[in-house]
Protein backbone atom coordinates (compact mmCIF):
# COMPACT_ATOMS: atom_id res chain seq x y z
CA UNK A 1 0.00 0.00 0.00
CA UNK A 2 1.03 3.81 -0.70
CA UNK A 3 0.68 5.52 2.13
CA UNK A 4 1.65 9.48 3.29
CA UNK A 5 2.27 10.39 6.79
CA UNK A 6 1.49 14.08 7.28
CA UNK A 7 3.17 14.85 10.61
CA UNK A 8 6.78 13.80 11.84
CA UNK A 9 6.28 13.82 15.39
CA UNK A 10 6.51 11.37 17.70
CA UNK A 11 3.34 9.63 16.59
CA UNK A 12 3.41 10.14 12.82
CA UNK A 13 7.36 9.07 13.01
CA UNK A 14 6.62 6.00 14.81
CA UNK A 15 3.69 4.90 12.54
CA UNK A 16 5.90 5.44 9.55
CA UNK A 17 8.23 3.45 11.07
CA UNK A 18 6.38 0.29 11.97
CA UNK A 19 4.00 0.62 8.80
CA UNK A 20 7.94 0.72 6.58
CA UNK A 21 8.91 -2.68 6.35
CA UNK A 22 5.33 -3.56 4.43
CA UNK A 23 4.46 -0.28 2.51
CA UNK A 24 5.62 2.52 0.59
CA UNK A 25 5.55 5.50 2.78
CA UNK A 26 6.04 9.15 2.27
CA UNK A 27 6.82 11.63 4.94
CA UNK A 28 5.92 14.66 5.18
CA UNK A 29 5.93 17.77 7.89
CA UNK A 30 5.22 21.61 7.37
CA UNK A 31 8.35 22.05 6.24
CA UNK A 32 10.80 19.90 4.08
CA UNK A 33 14.01 20.35 6.06
CA UNK A 34 17.48 18.46 6.02
CA UNK A 35 16.29 16.99 9.77
CA UNK A 36 13.50 15.49 7.99
CA UNK A 37 15.03 13.93 5.34
CA UNK A 38 17.70 12.32 7.70
CA UNK A 39 14.82 11.07 10.06
CA UNK A 40 12.90 9.51 6.65
CA UNK A 41 15.75 7.88 5.13
CA UNK A 42 16.64 6.56 9.04
CA UNK A 43 13.67 4.68 8.71
CA UNK A 44 13.70 3.19 5.46
CA UNK A 45 10.60 5.86 3.82
CA UNK A 46 11.04 9.14 1.64
CA UNK A 47 10.78 12.84 2.82
CA UNK A 48 8.30 14.69 0.94
CA UNK A 49 6.42 17.95 0.91
CA UNK A 50 3.10 17.87 1.94
CA UNK A 51 1.18 18.23 -1.76
CA UNK A 52 3.84 15.59 -2.94
CA UNK A 53 3.17 13.57 0.05
CA UNK A 54 -0.72 13.10 -1.42
CA UNK A 55 -0.55 12.19 -4.85
CA UNK A 56 -1.94 9.03 -6.23
CA UNK A 57 -1.24 7.33 -2.32
CA UNK A 58 -4.03 4.76 -1.20
CA UNK A 59 -4.08 6.28 2.66
CA UNK A 60 -2.76 9.33 4.03
CA UNK A 61 -2.60 9.42 7.82
CA UNK A 62 -2.98 13.41 9.80
CA UNK A 63 -0.73 13.12 13.13
CA UNK A 64 0.06 16.87 13.58
CA UNK A 65 -1.39 18.97 16.20
CA UNK A 66 -5.40 19.53 16.19
CA UNK A 67 -4.67 23.42 15.68
CA UNK A 68 -2.67 22.61 12.51
CA UNK A 69 -4.81 20.38 11.08
CA UNK A 70 -6.50 24.05 9.63
CA UNK A 71 -3.29 25.60 8.49
CA UNK A 72 -3.01 22.49 5.79
CA UNK A 73 -2.86 24.14 2.05
CA UNK A 74 -6.91 24.31 1.43
CA UNK A 75 -6.56 22.59 -2.05
CA UNK A 76 -4.19 19.67 -0.24
CA UNK A 77 -6.96 16.77 -1.68
CA UNK A 78 -8.24 18.85 -4.09
CA UNK A 79 -6.74 16.47 -7.19
CA UNK A 80 -7.10 13.57 -4.81
CA UNK A 81 -10.05 10.67 -5.84
CA UNK A 82 -12.87 10.99 -3.75
CA UNK A 83 -12.25 7.48 -2.26
CA UNK A 84 -8.85 8.54 -1.24
CA UNK A 85 -8.57 7.31 2.98
CA UNK A 86 -7.64 9.59 5.19
CA UNK A 87 -7.02 9.11 8.97
CA UNK A 88 -7.18 11.50 11.85
CA UNK A 89 -5.13 10.83 14.74
CA UNK A 90 -5.48 14.35 16.45
CA UNK A 91 -6.49 15.16 19.87
CA UNK A 92 -7.65 18.73 20.99
CA UNK A 93 -5.29 20.11 24.11
CA UNK A 94 -6.74 23.86 24.67
CA UNK A 95 -3.84 24.52 26.52
CA UNK A 96 -2.08 23.63 23.37
CA UNK A 97 -3.75 24.37 20.18
CA UNK A 98 -5.98 27.49 21.90
CA UNK A 99 -9.79 27.48 22.55
CA UNK A 100 -11.20 26.43 19.46
CA UNK A 101 -14.97 28.08 19.90
CA UNK A 102 -16.62 24.98 18.48
CA UNK A 103 -14.92 22.36 20.23
CA UNK A 104 -15.57 23.85 23.16
CA UNK A 105 -19.57 24.35 22.62
CA UNK A 106 -19.45 19.92 22.31
CA UNK A 107 -18.41 19.70 18.65
CA UNK A 108 -16.92 15.82 17.66
CA UNK A 109 -13.42 16.51 17.48
CA UNK A 110 -12.87 14.83 13.96
CA UNK A 111 -16.35 15.70 12.71
CA UNK A 112 -14.54 19.51 13.18
CA UNK A 113 -11.30 17.86 11.54
CA UNK A 114 -13.26 16.78 8.42
CA UNK A 115 -14.95 19.77 7.81
CA UNK A 116 -11.40 21.58 7.75
CA UNK A 117 -10.18 19.21 5.54
CA UNK A 118 -12.86 18.92 3.53
CA UNK A 119 -13.59 15.43 3.01
CA UNK A 120 -14.47 12.17 5.56
CA UNK A 121 -12.42 10.90 8.10
CA UNK A 122 -10.99 7.85 10.19
CA UNK A 123 -10.50 8.63 13.18
CA UNK A 124 -7.91 6.17 14.93
CA UNK A 125 -4.33 6.29 15.93
CA UNK A 126 -5.51 9.02 18.89
CA UNK A 127 -5.86 6.90 22.11
CA UNK A 128 -2.29 5.24 22.38
CA UNK A 129 0.62 6.75 24.16
CA UNK A 130 3.84 6.34 22.26
CA UNK A 131 5.65 4.71 24.33
CA UNK A 132 2.89 2.11 24.02
CA UNK A 133 2.73 2.14 20.34
CA UNK A 134 6.73 1.68 20.45
CA UNK A 135 7.02 -1.02 22.93
CA UNK A 136 3.80 -3.05 23.70
CA UNK A 137 2.94 -3.89 20.40
CA UNK A 138 2.39 -7.81 19.55
CA UNK A 139 2.49 -10.33 16.89
CA UNK A 140 -1.48 -11.48 15.59
CA UNK A 141 -2.97 -14.37 17.37
CA UNK A 142 -0.46 -12.94 20.40
CA UNK A 143 -2.41 -13.37 23.94
CA UNK A 144 -2.47 -9.99 25.99
CA UNK A 145 -2.53 -7.85 22.76
CA UNK A 146 -3.89 -4.37 23.72
CA UNK A 147 -6.84 -2.94 21.00
CA UNK A 148 -7.50 0.52 19.37
CA UNK A 149 -10.59 1.83 18.52
CA UNK A 150 -11.42 3.29 15.02
CA UNK A 151 -14.23 5.47 14.14
CA UNK A 152 -15.59 6.46 10.69
CA UNK A 153 -18.62 6.47 8.48
CA UNK A 154 -17.15 4.47 5.58
CA UNK A 155 -16.60 0.40 6.59
CA UNK A 156 -14.43 -0.54 3.94
CA UNK A 157 -12.33 2.47 4.63
CA UNK A 158 -12.35 1.28 8.53
CA UNK A 159 -11.38 -2.52 7.30
CA UNK A 160 -8.64 -1.36 5.70
CA UNK A 161 -7.13 1.05 9.08
CA UNK A 162 -8.09 -1.91 10.88
CA UNK A 163 -5.52 -4.07 8.62
CA UNK A 164 -3.02 -1.56 9.55
CA UNK A 165 -4.03 -1.66 13.35
CA UNK A 166 -3.71 -5.17 13.28
CA UNK A 167 -0.20 -5.38 10.95
CA UNK A 168 1.53 -3.34 13.86
CA UNK A 169 0.58 -5.72 16.76
CA UNK A 170 -3.05 -4.25 18.41
CA UNK A 171 -6.16 -5.55 17.89
CA UNK A 172 -9.11 -3.45 16.87
CA UNK A 173 -12.51 -2.85 18.33
CA UNK A 174 -14.99 -0.84 16.06
CA UNK A 175 -16.18 2.64 18.07
CA UNK A 176 -18.81 3.05 15.33
CA UNK A 177 -19.62 6.20 13.42
CA UNK A 178 -17.63 9.36 13.33
CA UNK A 179 -19.88 10.98 15.44
CA UNK A 180 -19.07 8.40 18.04
CA UNK A 181 -15.56 8.82 18.14
CA UNK A 182 -16.18 11.17 20.96
CA UNK A 183 -15.84 7.75 22.74
CA UNK A 184 -12.19 7.48 22.43
CA UNK A 185 -11.13 11.56 22.98
CA UNK A 186 -9.65 12.40 26.05
CA UNK A 187 -11.30 12.60 29.43
CA UNK A 188 -12.97 9.54 28.67
CA UNK A 189 -12.38 5.77 29.46
CA UNK A 190 -10.78 4.66 26.20
CA UNK A 191 -8.33 7.17 26.33
CA UNK A 192 -4.67 6.07 26.09
CA UNK A 193 -5.80 3.34 29.32
CA UNK A 194 -3.93 0.08 27.58
CA UNK A 195 -7.26 -1.99 27.10
CA UNK A 196 -7.73 -5.22 26.11
CA UNK A 197 -10.30 -5.41 22.84
CA UNK A 198 -13.11 -6.60 25.43
CA UNK A 199 -12.25 -4.05 27.83
CA UNK A 200 -12.04 -0.76 25.33
CA UNK A 201 -15.62 -2.13 24.62
CA UNK A 202 -16.74 -1.70 27.37
CA UNK A 203 -15.26 1.59 28.01
CA UNK A 204 -15.80 3.19 24.95
CA UNK A 205 -19.49 2.69 26.30
CA UNK A 206 -19.28 4.18 29.97
CA UNK A 207 -18.13 7.52 28.01
CA UNK A 208 -19.59 11.20 29.13
CA UNK A 209 -19.33 13.27 26.85
CA UNK A 210 -20.21 16.12 29.41
CA UNK A 211 -17.37 15.01 32.05
CA UNK A 212 -14.75 14.80 29.66
CA UNK A 213 -13.35 17.87 29.19
CA UNK A 214 -12.78 18.37 32.86
CA UNK A 215 -10.69 14.96 33.44
CA UNK A 216 -8.85 16.26 30.15
CA UNK A 217 -7.99 19.26 31.71
CA UNK A 218 -7.54 17.99 34.84
CA UNK A 219 -5.23 14.82 34.09
CA UNK A 220 -3.11 17.13 31.53
CA UNK A 221 -2.51 19.56 34.29
CA UNK A 222 -1.01 16.84 36.72
CA UNK A 223 1.13 15.27 33.87
CA UNK A 224 2.61 18.88 32.82
CA UNK A 225 3.44 19.89 36.30
CA UNK A 226 4.41 16.37 38.06
CA UNK A 227 8.04 16.51 39.36
CA UNK A 228 9.91 13.97 38.38
CA UNK A 229 8.21 13.34 35.48
CA UNK A 230 5.43 10.28 35.79
CA UNK A 231 6.80 7.59 33.86
CA UNK A 232 4.87 5.31 31.05
CA UNK A 233 3.36 3.35 33.35
CA UNK A 234 2.10 6.29 35.77
CA UNK A 235 0.30 8.17 33.10
CA UNK A 236 -1.67 5.51 32.27
CA UNK A 237 -2.69 4.96 36.47
CA UNK A 238 -3.42 8.29 36.07
CA UNK A 239 -5.85 8.60 33.27
CA UNK A 240 -7.19 4.98 34.26
CA UNK A 241 -7.84 6.40 37.38
CA UNK A 242 -9.59 9.59 36.38
CA UNK A 243 -11.10 8.92 33.33
CA UNK A 244 -13.09 6.46 35.29
CA UNK A 245 -14.64 8.86 37.69
CA UNK A 246 -18.23 9.75 37.03
CA UNK A 247 -18.49 7.37 33.62
CA UNK A 248 -22.05 6.58 33.51
CA UNK A 249 -23.42 6.32 29.97
CA UNK A 250 -24.52 9.72 28.13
Amino acid sequence: MNIAIIGAGAMGYNLAKKLAPNHKVHLAASKMTEELVNKASAIGVTAVDRKEAVKGVDLVILSIPLKAIAELPKDLFEAEPQDLIIVDTSNYYPFRDGNISELDNGEVESLWVAKQVGRPIIKAFNNILEYTLVHHGKTTNTTGRIALSIAGDSEQAKKVVAGLVNEIGFDVVDGGKLADSWRQQPGTPAYCTVLNAEELAQALKKANKENAPKLRDEVIHRIINADPALTHDEVVALNRLTYNKNDANK
